[in-house]
């Protein structure tokens, strides 16, 4: 594990661009998703574990914030970092980076862990807890990021006195 994770590359598809000419903003999720995939295999989590031990996650509230424009032939990778987690959930922020080092898009996630035979959010087992506690002792001296936690609204400047 690394703090923050760092995602393998990612090139930005010509299925992906819109009648803007940039990348669509469902496109972000896919990044942000096939990313997340990534950490999942050093958390334990993921296809295997939902096809062997009858577990897996749902994302419950997933937030991006659009910063700059991807087009075709982009190549990104994705940091991920571990915010918070408890005994069913967990809290996560991510930054999707163009090669040249901007940053094209943030992303922050509530996971559940999910009991597939309810469905149902469950505990995470002892074995996926401890690759989650040992994630967020290794991310905990990162600095926080500015954008979590943010909300969505219209900011409106308040009529002079």
């Amino acid at each position: 594990m690394t703090a923050p994770f760092l995602s393998s590359t990612k090139t930005v598809k010509p299925e992906w661009i819109d009648y803007n000419g940039h990348l669509n903003m469902a496109y972000y999720n896919v990044l942000f998703d096939t990313s997340v995939d990534e950490v999942y295999a050093d958390l334990g989590l993921g296809a295997d574990y939902a096809r062997t031990r009858g577990f897996t996650t749902y994302t419950a509230e997933f937030h991006i914030c659009y910063v700059r424009e991807l087009h075709e032939g982009d190549r990104v990778q994705v940091k991920f970092q571990m915010i918070d987690h408890d005994d069913k959930r967990f809290h996560t922020y991510q930054e999707l980076y163009h090669e040249d080092g901007w940053l094209a898009a943030t992303g922050e996630a509530l996971g559940l862990h999910i009991d597939m035979s309810g469905p149902r959010v469950a505990p995470f087992p002892p074995d996926i807890a401890d690759k989650i506690a040992a994630m967020a002792r290794l991310h905990a001296d990162l600095p926080r990021p500015e954008r979590v936690g943010r909300s969505i609204g219209i900011r409106r400047k308040s009529a002079p006195a």
